[in-house]
């Protein structure tokens, strides 16, 4: 019998962070395509203005992966690579991988300056101690998702995957977009997290404090005696719209920046 995963300790990253940040901006479920521009404008923009000193990006900043080697004849995610080089050159960068883009690879992240943080890490800054993650592992109740998650993870089906041509990869990837669409259109509702299971998780980590994204939900609960903060997606190409940074200062205090009242991320 295999072990509940509600009470199962999870494998916990680490990202300590150095004596002199201040501030720290956490996003996720961008979900960046060629073809929704308002989107990409914003997060292009954020990167440039934000006077954070790291921007972790919780996993699915991308709406599709298919390998490193996309990137070669693709020049939108070219123009993204750059963005994120240009932001690295000036603060911290850390991206966690979600379920739409588990597939980036250290070689693009080292080529974008880029450091990797592991699904699910805990932030160790100052006093504070807190749990990321981007959120997929924790919604049980989405079960045929479940199944999918712990077959795609498998190192043996990702080098299978990785080592089929592009062109193969890409058609495997529309297939599965055009799937995804159909759900929502279908009034698919996206499962929360389990509240045992991000328990569990939250005292394994020692921390209070759990942020993570993936259930496109952004609210802020109690979980115990500590918090849960859902971040937000990002869509600014369809009504309604919403993009929001959730902002952390040292000791504890947090804000939701939100850019689409043009919000003023350098402050």
């Amino acid at each position: 019998m295999s072990a509940d995963p509600r009470t199962t300790a999870p494998n916990l990253g680490r990202l300590t962070a150095p004596a002199a940040w201040q501030t720290v901006d956490l996003i996720s479920d961008l979900h960046l395509q060629a073809s929704e521009t308002a989107t990409f404008e914003a997060w292009r923009d954020y990167m440039a203005s934000t006077a954070a000193d790291a921007v972790l990006i919780l996993g699915d900043l991308f709406e599709v992966w298919v390998g490193d080697d996309a990137v070669e004849s693709d020049l939108f995610l070219q123009t993204c690579a750059q963005v994120l080089r240009q932001t690295a050159q000036r603060l911290h960068v850390a991206f966690m991988p979600g379920n739409r883009d588990f597939l980036v690879g250290p070689a693009f992240l080292s080529n974008c300056g880029v450091h990797a943080l592991s699904d699910p890490s805990v932030l160790h800054w100052g006093e504070q101690r807190i749990l990321l993650t981007h959120g997929d592992a924790l919604c049980l109740d989405d079960r045929a998702y479940q199944v999918f998650r712990q077959q795609v993870r498998h190192n043996d089906w990702q080098t299978e995957f990785l080592a089929k041509p592009l062109h193969e990869r890409l058609g495997l990837a529309r297939a599965m977009r055009a799937q995804s669409e159909s759900q929502k259109h279908k009034g698919m509702v996206y499962a929360d997290a389990d509240v045992l299971m991000a328990l569990n998780w939250l005292h394994a980590a020692g921390a209070d404090r759990l942020v993570h994204g993936h259930t496109h939900k952004p609210a802020d609960h109690l979980l115990g005696t500590g918090h849960r903060h859902v971040l937000s997606d990002w869509s600014l190409d369809h009504a309604p719209t919403r993009a929001q940074v959730f902002r952390l200062r040292l000791g504890g205090d947090f804000t939701r920046m939100d850019l689409t009242t043009s919000a003023k991320l350098a402050e």
